[in-house]
């Protein structure tokens, strides 16, 4: 196997992982009704907004990882598992409560770290 080989099978995995992710995104937009995405998108956008200023380049980083072969599927097969064992520990919750998990533990890191 070539290193072009490797490549293009590590892109395709990326995209593969990007599918998936879509595919998630799509479930939880369906399993809504549009008042309540709307709410649950206001709380998130503000906890988005407070995120960007403590990791100003993380859209770059996150693009950067689908440009990297293999580096999305790492990354995404890693974060799915941490959903997995988030709603197995806390049953009944759901996505937006995972967001809001990783939002908030991801700030509250970076205060530590100031």
């Amino acid at each position: 196997m070539s290193y072009f080989d490797i490549f293009i099978f590590g892109w395709n995995l990326n995209a593969f992982m990007f599918v998936v992710n879509m595919l998630l995104a799509i479930r939880v937009i369906r399993s809504k009704d549009p008042e309540e995405l709307e709410e649950e998108n206001e709380q998130l956008q503000r906890l988005k907004e407070e995120f960007d200023s403590y990791y100003p380049n993380r859209r770059y980083e996150t693009l950067a990882t689908y440009l990297i072969p293999f580096t999305a599927f790492f990354r995404m097969s890693f974060r799915i598992l941490e959903m997995l064992s988030f709603f197995s520990r806390n049953s009944g919750t759901t996505m937006y409560d995972f967001m809001v998990y990783k939002y908030v533990s991801e700030i509250n890191r970076a205060k530590e770290q100031d």
